[in-house]
């Protein structure tokens, strides 16, 4: 069943899921007799896996309506520039991924993009908690840092162009 529910949730909502499929499945109100035990499970846990993301998306999607500005040219501008420039921190971000050292970049990723927690990355790596706590400080130090000096080098080749355009005018 967990398995089937990962392919829907990402991995830290998979117990919960799991947990609240068994409980539904207990406070039934109706005791009759379910002719396919195993399928009724799996889809009361499909169900709620799918209701799940339905509450997320809906949260997501009130979160971006308040934060709207209904002036849509100027959003359209926007959204292209800011698609642009994420698509390129994030193509620098991943860059600084990267160049992180081999153990450390797995439990960073597993962490950051995956989702795992400290411990599920610790029995999964064969690490020690602690050591998987200074991974992911040392992966989130490092990325920072590499951003940061992309994002200064960046404003500094942006101020030098706008100044040459200016005398060169």
């Amino acid at each position: 069943m967990a398995r089937m529910v990962s392919r829907i949730v990402p991995p830290k909502e998979i117990e919960d899921i799991v947990q609240e499929t068994y409980v539904r499945i207990c406070q039934m109100d109706k005791r009759e007799t379910i002719e396919q035990p195993k399928s009724f499970l799996m889809k009361t846990a499909r169900n709620l896996a799918y209701d799940h993301l339905k509450k997320a998306e809906t949260r997501l999607a009130d979160g971006v309506e308040t934060d709207c500005d209904f002036d849509v040219e100027a959003r359209v501008h926007d959204e292209v520039f800011e698609s642009i420039a994420s698509n390129e921190e994030f193509a620098h971000f991943c860059e600084a991924v990267r160049q992180l050292p081999v153990q450390c970049r797995r439990v960073f990723v597993l962490k950051k993009v995956y989702g795992y927690s400290q411990k599920e990355i610790a029995k999964e790596m064969t690490l020690s908690e602690s050591t998987v706590e200074k991974h992911i400080a040392v992966g989130f130090k490092r990325c920072a840092s590499y951003m940061l000096e992309f994002s200064q080098t960046d404003e500094r080749s942006s101020q030098s162009g706008s100044t040459t355009n200016i005398k060169g005018v």
